[in-house]
């Protein structure tokens, strides 16, 4: 840069401090524009990022497939009692087990109870037989002590393991390792010794989300032994008064997949071996892998949205920009002709505007930068969402999108003030 552009430059940054006022709210529209960028993304990518890590606890390569109510209710006698009879069976698991390729383990889930005790609290919950693997194939492990294993799946022990929650409500402050607590049932009452306490799993279940699979928080887990050998598959519940028999062998399976890229046909093959197996809906298959690829996908939308939404913003301030360089060629022709017949030239005039206009966009961009950097947590606090996520990509695209489109429109009023007759500029009142 030689002298006469430093010369320009420092022409251009004394006309602003000279405008003080009206430089800062020209800058307004870039500081709230860049603002809008990085609060409405880092909020949305904060929120997009939860959604995601619920999904993948889910695990990304299981396939789920749960037991439910079908909606035509078919009902077989057992003795002088109605059982509605639907569900995934032992035979469905073993086929899986035996006929699909690309399946590393399936891992059944069997509910036996609704409820537990410890002396004189009772917790509504649910208590699942399962085997080791479960632990593994939802991504969790024990905060205290351990989960589940081999040895306590053979010898069928009286252990369990609990949910964060659980041990919260029942036990207190008391730790509950080596401790009993009761799993009601209308039939009897077992006490199981707990060995383990999951860690707690904040996301783990968020049904305004639709992506709850389960809330292990709040759950209980004994060995799928003992579930099948003391239990059955009937049970019996009381809801709205009246009492309600069913008979479901298995309340849920977890295909785990060994590749990612096998999950959806291998899904497709799971979806028509129930579809042949079983006559009447009664279950229903879940697939953690598209859900998040929707997911990802909803996000990419929403971005979009929310990025083009704050860019006009950012258009807007940039036509504040022109607006007010436009009145300022206006404002100074006088000026520009004086300094024309001094010798300056045209391209040093074009310069010194976009100067002004580059200073304008530079600066009002790093304040909205900082700006929408501590909306975003103000925001999220003061509604109570999730923490939000500034990436540095919206940091670089917002920023650059305001320079841009500070020169963009300061171009024009710098070009038409150059181009300034100089004796008619001079003649100019």
């Amino acid at each position: 840069m030689n002298t006469m552009n430093l010369e320009m430059f420092r022409l251009g940054i004394s006309s602003l401090r000279l405008h003080l006022l009206r430089t800062t709210l020209t800058a307004l529209g870039i500081i709230f524009g860049v603002a809008a960028v990085i609060c409405m993304l880092a909020i949305s990518e904060g929120a997009s990022a939860d959604e995601m890590r619920m999904i993948e606890l889910l695990g990304t390569q299981n396939i789920i497939v749960n037991s439910i109510k079908p909606q035509a209710e078919v009902q077989v006698s057992q003795g002088n009692q109605a059982v509605l009879d639907y569900g995934i069976t032992y035979e469905d698991m073993a086929v899986i087990r035996e006929t699909i390729g690309h399946v590393d383990r399936v891992v059944p889930l069997k509910r036996i109870a609704f409820s537990v005790r410890r002396r004189q609290r009772k917790l509504e919950t649910s208590v699942f037989g399962t085997t080791p693997e479960f632990f593994s194939a939802v991504h969790t492990k024990a905060a205290r002590g351990r989960v589940l294993t081999d040895s306590d799946e053979m010898k069928s022990l009286p252990v369990c393991v609990i949910g964060d929650e659980v041990a919260r409500r029942l036990f207190g402050i008391d730790n509950p390792l080596g401790r009993s607590l009761y799993v009601s049932r209308r039939e009897k009452i077992a006490p199981y010794t707990v060995v383990g306490v999951l860690e707690r799993v904040a996301t783990a279940g968020s049904p305004e989300k639709d992506v709850e699979q389960r809330n292990i928080n709040v759950e209980v887990f004994v060995p799928f032994s003992v579930a099948c050998k003391h239990y059955g598959d009937v049970m019996s519940r009381r809801a709205s008064g009246t009492r309600e028999t069913t008979k479901s062998d298995l309340t849920a399976l977890y295909i785990e997949v060994d590749e990612t890229e096998n999950v959806i046909a291998i899904s497709e093959v799971v979806r028509r071996t129930f579809e042949i197996r079983h006559k009447k809906l009664d279950y229903e298959i879940v697939i953690p892998f598209r859900t998040l690829q929707l997911a990802e996908k909803k996000k990419r939308n929403s971005q979009y949205q929310l990025g083009s939404i704050a860019g006009i913003s950012l258009l807007v301030g940039g036509i504040g920009i022109m607006n007010i360089m436009l009145a300022t060629v206006t404002e100074r022709t006088r000026e520009i002709g004086v300094r024309r017949a001094l010798g300056a030239k045209r391209k040093h005039i074009t310069i010194q505007f976009l100067v002004e206009t580059a200073v304008i966009s530079t600066g009002g961009g790093v304040l909205g930068i900082i700006l929408g950097y501590a909306g975003a947590y103000k925001i999220s606090h003061w509604a109570g969402w999730g923490d939000p996520i500034v990436k540095l990509w919206s940091i670089l695209l917002s920023f650059g999108l305001s320079v841009m489109i500070g020169i963009f429109f300061g171009i024009y009023p710098a070009i038409k003030a150059a181009q300034l007759d100089p004796i008619e500029a001079l003649r100019h009142q």
